[in-house]
């Protein structure tokens, strides 16, 4: 790769010239209204467009400049494309508009501004008169003070030509390594910290991705160029055929193994995304619109931290087509929003929510790791998300068919505790799940020997897919058994209310809701037509959030019916941070824990369940038992211990 620095020393004002071809171009199914790009192919360039280093190409890319405005100028040379964006475009477009004005004046400063635009501005910031006022005026003086010196000009995003998207290469100059991590896709992740320069010394984080094609050499750049293009050509479509093409253009000694991987990942998989979710201290990542002028942003470890990647105007495009591909959903002008999965080349499901014009300035989107090990609540116990005794009113809850809701804002949780209360149904419990976007472990507990039927929705009408209410009907004649909504957001919702009223399902009725505390799930559930009578049918709220020890369950409350429509009253709540109960548990208050009692039971007595269970809780938690296989082995061990389970 080349240096990401502009040489301006010594300073060549007659550089002869180079055979880089300009162009403008705008760019289509980018998501971005009015963008025109300089796009410069340098193929037969001897200094192969390199910016930062030749005066000659960037004579041609500043005299381009002074011709026609661009939003960014992009340079492709043997395989390689060099991207430059932000200050690096600013300072070109400046310096090819004061070239053109001061050439009148003094041609000589002229000529250095299309070579050397750096060198131009400190003379011209240094000179009085018209030539000071026109450095001025072009933007030319303030391109070059955000430039800092020349050491950091013109910085660049590469990469192959067949990836939608471009690294800087470097690290900022003043950039302290924290750690190095090698990912399983062959690349590198390291994290550095970076001085933001102001007088506090405040250090920020930086995630810095080199694939394993950052290092390719020129040879196997041009090898992955031409087998994209024969890929192209012959249009198949096998998970084989990127390895086929490269095989079909390489030569004897070629590494075709590792080009071929790269070709792969690019053309079969989701590029760049499953190099940094191959890192699994990565949990999020985001793409922030206008995506070429924002660096893609990840959550390492819990924290969010801005990373060396942008994806490319075409990128976004074909991101969004990838999406509508897989997940079947519209996603445009007409419909601006989706929420769909993904699955990386290391076989791991994201969750994908995107928006588009003309609700963002354009396309943006939110990816979330859905994680392998299955989120039980022994599991969440030890996370610190739920307390033991929280744990095992849940359970009891569950296991004896309980309706409640899990309710936070997005982000909060809500699907993995949801996910982690199914797993604490009884083993032979039939469940019903009903998705419009696969996020609860179906799968797994499929895996795990559950009987689980999942059934997929859509929620556009004129669709032919089934809507979230006609499934919930079709799913109370699916046998008797659990029923799971994944969210309640729509129609379904007095659907769902009346088959709970009525008992129409014979186990737990489960789902999530976007709401802080039941009393504004209560609220949203009236917008959506449920009366405050037939909410009474809710047993409990679950409410989770983030918070400074990550996502914790916040609150946990019941519902009761009244003469004049429902009452909620805390069963637990945040102490200090802690999840402590109210008290209307213990003092035989909680009309919740009354109606799981069996006809042979007390509330006492089942009262004394929940705290053995919570006592359960706390010992497998400390063993660290948290897989679904070794909890139910604890559980029987539990049950012949005196348990109930």
């Amino acid at each position: 790769m080349t240096s990401t620095t502009m040489s301006l020393l010594p300073r060549r004002e007659s550089a002869p010239p180079c055979d880089c071809r300009p162009a403008f171009v705008e760019p289509a199914g980018t998501g971005v209204d009015d963008r025109v790009e300089l796009r410069i192919d340098a193929d037969d360039c001897p200094d192969d467009g390199a910016l930062t280093a030749a005066p000659a190409c960037r004579r041609t890319a500043i005299c381009a400049l002074a011709e026609r405005d661009a939003d960014a100028v992009r340079v492709r040379s043997a395989g390689v494309e060099r991207y430059y964006t932000d200050d690096a475009t600013a300072l070109l477009l400046a310096a090819g508009r004061f070239a053109a004005l001061v050439d009148h004046h003094d041609s000589r400063l002229a000529t250095t501004a299309r070579t050397d635009p750096l060198a131009a501005a400190r003379e011209a910031t240094g000179r009085s008169g018209v030539v000071s006022r026109l450095a001025a005026e072009t933007g030319l003086a303030e391109g070059a003070a955000r430039m800092g010196n020349d050491e950091n000009a013109l910085r660049v995003h590469t990469g192959p030509t067949i990836a939608q998207c471009r690294l800087e290469p470097q690290p900022p100059a003043d950039a302290r390594l924290l750690d190095s991590h090698e990912l399983p896709t062959g690349g590198t992740a390291r994290q550095y910290v970076v001085d933001d320069g102001t007088e506090t010394k405040t250090e920020t984080p930086q995630y810095h991705l080199e694939p394993v094609e950052a290092s390719f050499s020129s040879e196997e750049y041009q090898l992955l160029a031409a087998a994209a293009a024969s890929l192209a050509e012959e249009g198949a479509t096998g998970e084989l055929a990127p390895d086929r093409a490269v095989r079909r253009v390489a030569s004897s000694g070629d590494a075709v193994e590792a080009v071929a991987a790269v070709l792969r990942k690019h053309t079969r998989g989701n590029g760049v995304l499953d190099d940094l979710f191959a890192d699994e201290r990565v949990t999020d990542a985001f793409v922030t619109a206008p995506a070429d002028e924002n660096p893609l942003r990840v959550t390492v470890d819990g924290e969010p931290v801005p990373t060396n990647v942008r994806l490319t105007p075409e990128g976004v495009g074909t991101l969004a087509s990838r999406i509508r591909r897989r997940s079947g959903r519209a996603f445009s002008r007409a419909t601006p929003t989706v929420d769909a999965t993904l699955e990386t080349s290391e076989g791991e499901q994201l969750r994908v929510a995107g928006v588009t014009r003309p609700l963002s300035p354009g396309t943006a989107f939110a990816f979330r790791r859905h994680g392998d090990e299955a989120w039980t609540l022994p599991r969440l116990v030890i996370a610190n998300s739920l307390t033991a005794r929280v744990a095992a009113l849940l359970s009891l809850a569950v296991q004896r068919g309980a309706a409640g809701l899990v309710a936070g804002a997005r982000g909060a949780g809500k699907t993995t505790l949801l996910g982690a209360l199914l797993w604490a149904l009884p083993s032979s419990t039939r469940t019903v799940v009903i998705e419009d976007t696969p996020e609860l472990p179906v799968q797994s507990l499929q895996n795990g020997g559950r009987d689980v039927q999942h059934l997929h929705v859509g929620r556009e009408e004129g669709t032919a897919e089934t809507t979230p209410a006609e499934a919930l009907r079709t799913a109370l004649r699916l046998g008797e058994g659990s029923l799971v909504v994944g969210e309640v957001r729509g129609e379904e919702a007095p659907a769902l209310y009346e088959a709970m009223r009525v008992g129409a399902a014979s186990d737990a009725v489960l789902g999530t809701v976007h709401g802080k505390g039941a009393e504004a799930v209560r609220g949203r559930m009236a917008e959506l037509g449920v009366s405050n009578a037939a909410f009474g049918a809710t047993d409990f709220v679950l409410t989770t959030a983030r918070t400074g020890s990550g996502r914790q369950a916040v609150a946990v409350e019941e519902v009761r019916e009244t003469a004049g429509g429902t009452e909620i009253r805390p069963l637990f709540g945040l102490d200090n941070g802690e999840l402590t109960a109210t008290g209307l548990l213990d003092r035989g208050e909680s009309k919740l824990l009354d109606g799981l009692s069996t006809p042979q039971e007390s509330y006492g007595d089942t009262l004394a369940v929940v705290d053995k269970r919570a006592t359960w809780f706390r010992d497998v938690a400390a063993d660290g038992v948290v897989a679904p296989d070794a909890i139910q082995a604890e559980r029987t061990h539990g049950e012949q211990g005196g348990t109930s389970w």
